[in-house]
């Protein structure tokens, strides 16, 4: 299968400065963090999906003080990208209007802040890697990673929007029935939480393969 990589992701080789408006106390603002929450609920519910596979709460917050109205200025929300903000941001971005405008709140313009959507040439190449089916030990092997960090890329990348199929890799490692137990678990809850997923499946499932799975998850049903 090939990844729009381009078009899912605008991820280039040079970091790009970004002007971003912000409320002039760059703190959480409550009403429209609750209005976004609602919204949120309402698109998984419209979708079937846990709330946290659309945005998790990070990415509101930060909504919620940088007051994004443009595509462009959504998808340097972190934990948005290009991907989510085509597939969700637009019903977002209309509200985060209408809460500015009724309130007449002023964004300043002065806030810099580095574009997440395009920092990261690593993120190419694991996208690259995944796409030709490389063992994902290798993969860790060959970027000088532990396990565990490259796992770490590898999330960032889904929860930005990208589709990754890591299935030729999850299927050698992890038997079939951990694999429905975990996604079912996923499909349930109200958290993606790692910690919680650990205390509620067992100490006989492992803390990577809860992570894998949570990747396959967010990936096949968010993206």
């Amino acid at each position: 299968m090939a990844f729009k990589i381009v078009e899912d992701n605008d991820f280039s080789e040079e970091e790009e400065e970004t002007i971003v408006k912000s409320g002039a106390s760059c703190a959480v603002d409550p009403e429209l963090y609750s209005i976004l929450k609602d919204l949120r609920k309402k698109i998984a519910k419209h979708h079937n999906l846990p709330p946290y596979v659309i945005f998790q709460d990070p990415s509101l917050e930060a909504m919620a003080t940088t007051y994004p109205v443009t595509m462009e200025e959504l998808q340097n929300i972190t934990g948005v990208g290009a991907g989510k903000a085509k597939r969700y941001g637009e019903e977002f971005l209309k509200v985060i209007k209408t809460h500015v405008e009724d309130n007449e709140i002023e964004r300043p313009e002065d806030l810099r802040v580095r574009s997440v959507a395009n920092k990261s040439r690593i993120k190419i190449s694991i996208i690259q890697a995944i796409d030709r089916k490389i063992d994902l030990d290798e993969l860790a092997n060959s970027k000088c990673m532990e396990f565990s960090e490259l796992l770490d890329e590898i999330e960032a990348i889904v929860y930005s929007g990208t589709k990754i199929n890591i299935s030729y890799f999850i299927n050698e490692v992890i038997d079939d029935d951990h694999q429905e137990d975990i996604f079912e678990y996923f499909k349930e809850s109200d958290s993606d939480s790692l910690e919680d997923a650990i205390q509620e499946l067992g100490s006989e499932y492992s803390e990577d393969e809860i992570r894998l799975m949570r990747i396959k998850f967010l990936s096949e049903l968010g993206n």
